[in-house]
């Protein structure tokens, strides 16, 4: 019997946000024969620059999720929620729990708990529900249950508050150099004036790798309670 492909799944508040603050790491599982989902919570099309209407951004967001996620060989899912509007219910739960069902990841990547925007937040919370309704048998939906360990939080300038490092995961030289290419399909990470978005987290992989004797790597937060160590008795 063959072996079952290994999955990896990163939830972002917008488009976008699971492509740089994890996209080293799926860059690197895409090129060890991991399959790649990425999971938008919402579009973030209301960070529309000035040539384009939110619908426009949000049209031409969907394809840079499909164009990132087809680079790594994966897929890009997409909530059906508008930027800023996200919300965390029984619809929300269980469309996230379909889709971890759906795609059988073995581990959840999303954001810290923390953070400066509500979307960012509202997903980290989502995806932890969410996690819990899909690995439940008696949560009875059309596909059978599932358990995905995670979620691992990932790093981010905009969810600082009480981030701490705890999981380092390397990213590949060539994993990198993958990221540095399928990252560009994203407009706003190559091109916004607010924020020199790409530079910052080819960078901020550098910081981690040194940090944990990799080349490169990106760092995760763990809520308190999945810190604890075991050791058996022998």
């Amino acid at each position: 019997m063959a072996e079952k492909q290994k999955c990896i799944m990163a939830i972002g508040g917008h488009i976008g946000d699971a492509e740089l603050t994890c996209g080293g790491v799926l860059a690197t599982k895409a090129l060890q024969g991991w399959k790649i989902v990425t999971v938008g919570a919402t579009g973030g099309e209301k960070g529309n620059p000035p040539h384009l209407t939110v619908e426009q951004y949000r049209k031409q967001k969907l394809e840079e999720a499909k164009n990132f996620a087809e680079m790594l060989g994966g897929v890009a899912e997409v909530l059906p929620y508008a930027d800023c509007e996200l919300v965390v219910n029984d619809e929300s739960r269980y469309l996230l729990c379909d889709l971890i069902r759906k795609h059988k990841p073995d581990m959840l990547l999303t954001h810290w708990e923390h953070s400066m925007h509500r979307d960012h937040i509202l997903t980290s919370q989502l995806v932890r529900e969410a996690q819990l309704l899909a690995g439940l048998p008696s949560v009875e939906r059309e596909l059978p249950a599932h358990f995905a360990a995670g979620p691992y939080m990932a790093e981010n300038w905009e969810d600082a508050d009480g981030f701490v490092p705890h999981t380092y995961m390397e990213v590949t030289p060539e994993g990198f150099e993958l990221w540095c290419k399928a990252i560009d399909y994203h407009w706003f990470a190559v091109n916004s004036k607010d924020f020199h978005y790409k530079e910052y987290y080819k960078a901020l992989m550098r910081v981690r790798g040194l940090e944990a004797k990799f080349e490169y790597a990106e760092a995760f937060a763990l809520q308190e309670h999945e810190k604890r160590v075991r050791i058996a008795a022998k």
